[in-house]
């Protein structure tokens, strides 16, 4: 497999025109999500420990490469065991990670390579969950982080939305099975850009219920309430993208407005960087 060489690098397309008016919506939902590095001191989770460190990617996802392709010699006999397929899922997203790479300036770039691997690692989680009534709540939490890195990887609104949801059915199992202030507050913060308020308040309810007084639930809100604000907006964007998008379509124009080309990706992989920090 091809390496982080620069070449392979996610390039951020901040074309003007009606494009350019969608990179700069999808862009604020990404400034949003990667508060998530930073959220509450009573909770949340640093984005920035998903990654190794260093410029150079080299071979480091060699070895979990090749675990990946003795656990899928396996699983052609065994093709729906729960452990082959969570192990399997693991080895990928590591491999993944291995291939992020650290610019000079501190930012992270997600490589071809390692978003070729977390697509590989939706995949077997997704069959993973097929498999077992019982998911594993330790993964769930890494593929609803590794969802979250595809959402910023994706092309468009519909891309955005399918892996935002996978992060947030991701995150249920965690909160189902641990819940906490920093679980819940993140099904919330997930729960809010799908759409899905209702249950997002929800969420954010149960965590208040654990917090230790008035001071932290406050703290909850002051977080969340610009949020809720935030995922209006990029909702709101989409609700209009989508009827351009039919409107150009009724008209004989093919290429939906909200569908980016090559290079045009809305969350393009330079602005990563903000994950730094």
């Amino acid at each position: 497999m091809a390496k982080g060489n620069n070449e392979h690098k996610m390039l951020f397309d901040l074309r003007g025109g009606r494009r350019g008016q969608v990179v700069k919506v999808v862009y604020a939902l990404l400034a949003v999500l990667m508060g998530l590095s930073l959220f509450l001191v009573i909770g949340g989770f640093n984005l920035a420990e998903l990654f190794n460190g260093g410029g150079n990617t080299g071979n480091a996802a060699q070895p979990y490469e090749e675990q990946a392709e003795r656990i899928e010699a396996k699983l052609r006999k065994s093709p729906e065991d729960p452990n082959l397929l969570l192990s399997l899922t693991r080895a990928q997203v590591n491999a993944g990670n291995a291939q992020v790479t650290v610019e000079p300036s501190g930012a992270r770039a997600v490589t071809v390579d390692a978003a070729q691997e977390y697509q590989k690692a939706n995949q077997s989680w997704s069959e993973y969950l097929k498999a077992t009534d019982e998911p594993n709540p330790a993964i769930a939490q890494l593929m609803a982080q590794t969802l979250l890195q595809l959402a910023e990887l994706s092309r468009g609104y519909t891309e955005v939305d399918s892996n935002l949801k996978g992060a947030v059915e991701a995150q249920k199992i965690v909160a189902k099975t641990r819940p906490s202030v920093n679980s819940l507050t993140t099904l919330a913060y997930y729960t809010y850009f799908t759409g899905d308020f209702a249950a997002a308040e929800k969420a954010k309810a149960e965590a208040k219920k654990l917090t230790n007084g008035k001071a932290e639930e406050e703290a909850i809100d002051q977080q969340l309430n610009p949020v809720k604000k935030q995922a209006n907006s990029y909702l709101d964007a989409k609700e209009k993208a989508e009827k351009e998008a039919k409107a150009a379509n009724q008209g004989g124009n093919k290429a939906a407005p909200e569908s980016l080309e090559p290079g045009g990706n809305p969350l393009g992989g330079s602005s990563l960087g903000g994950l730094g920090g």
